[in-house]
């Protein structure tokens, strides 16, 4: 089987990219791409070196995805509705792409996070928490408290965890983000 004219390394990403969404990021290897494009899996090592090579590349394209969303979302916002704006685009990023949302915890080594959209990810939840006023190492703390709130509630909602019970998801959302407003406010109080 002779390889198909037109593949090129952005087209395999964004190809193993749907196939996260598609099966599960931890389903995606180079094999179930070959399998998509019906080549063989050799064809596909001139452009990606092995499957952590192209899960590391769906993970960088997704946090570039993610960090441009928040980018979009964050314009002309500051404290409660910037961080509402912010947390509904992690939320919504993982309904609509699951797999690739998955991919944003991939563990990437030092070089390929810092040339990652992550440090993006982290200056503007640090823009968002200058309108709380918290001086250092408050900031740091909360920068992990929202992303481990955000994280945490999108994988327990994915993975079905709200959907027995009332109230409505989106209820306990809005409440999660008001509480985690009020909290920020009182912590930056002198």
């Amino acid at each position: 089987m002779a390889p198909r004219a037109g593949l090129t390394t952005d087209r395999l990403v964004r190809a193993g990219a749907e196939l996260a969404d598609e099966v599960g990021f931890a389903e995606v290897t180079v094999s179930a791409l070959a399998r998509r494009f019906d080549v063989k899996v050799a064809s596909l090592y001139s452009h990606v070196k092995n499957s952590h090579d192209l899960k590391t590349r769906i993970a960088l394209l997704a946090l570039a995805e993610l960090a441009d969303r928040g980018s979009a979302a964050l314009a002309g916002r500051a404290g409660k509705d910037a961080l509402t704006a912010f947390a509904n685009v992690y939320r919504d990023y993982a309904r609509e792409h699951p797999g690739r949302y998955a991919s944003t915890q991939y563990r990437l080594d030092p070089e390929a996070a810092a040339a990652s959209a992550g440090g993006r990810h982290a200056q503007m939840t640090r823009a968002i928490l200058r309108g709380y006023d918290l001086a250092e190492p408050d900031q740091t703390h909360a920068v992990r408290l929202l992303g481990s709130v955000f994280h945490g509630y999108v994988s327990l909602e994915l993975a079905g965890g709200f959907s027995h019970s009332a109230p409505d998801s989106q209820e306990s959302w809005s409440w999660a983000l008001d509480r985690l407003d009020a909290l920020l406010r009182t912590w930056s109080a002198p």
